[in-house]
């Protein structure tokens, strides 16, 4: 079933006091969407890999360069308790439910080259996204895998 979710907005935000955001100035606002995402292809995952803790990934790029990814855990399990605590050999795809943990993202930012022109003019680029930052919520522990998944 295709879940369609709302629009997502993107804002540039030019912050002119760090004291009063009255001071702040919008540049700019994007509405992306509606966004409708069907669900994956169970067809293309390793049936060993169906059930337990996976990622789900939404990233932002400027000029091919990926500059932030928000990663949100998803755990794949049977709703069933029986189905849980025996679970049969063969995965029974439509008794597995999924859990996004859309309360705990991981935020890993990149930095770019956001004046690609510099670097026609024989300027030193930008690190590559190698260079990650991740920023988690300050005194929570992260959760134990790493949505940091490089896109194929």
């Amino acid at each position: 079933m295709k879940k369609k979710l709302q629009y997502l907005e993107w804002k540039l935000i030019y912050v002119g006091s760090a004291e009063d955001e009255t001071y702040d100035q919008l540049l700019e606002s994007v509405l992306v969407g509606p966004v409708n995402a069907d669900p994956p292809d169970p067809s293309k995952i390793h049936e060993e890999d169906i059930i337990g803790v996976t990622v789900l990934l939404l990233t932002c790029s400027y000029t091919g360069q990926e500059f932030v990814r928000v990663g949100y855990y998803v755990n794949n399990d049977y709703g069933d308790e029986q189905l849980r605590e025996e679970p049969p050999q063969k995965v029974l795809i439509d008794r597995v439910q999924r859990n996004i943990l859309a309360d705990k993202p991981r935020v890993t930012k990149f930095p770019i080259n956001f004046q690609p022109e510099n670097e026609e003019q024989g300027e030193q680029p930008v690190p590559s996204p190698g260079h990650a930052v991740e920023n988690d919520s300050p005194g929570e522990q992260p959760p134990p895998p790493s949505p940091d998944h490089q896109p194929e």
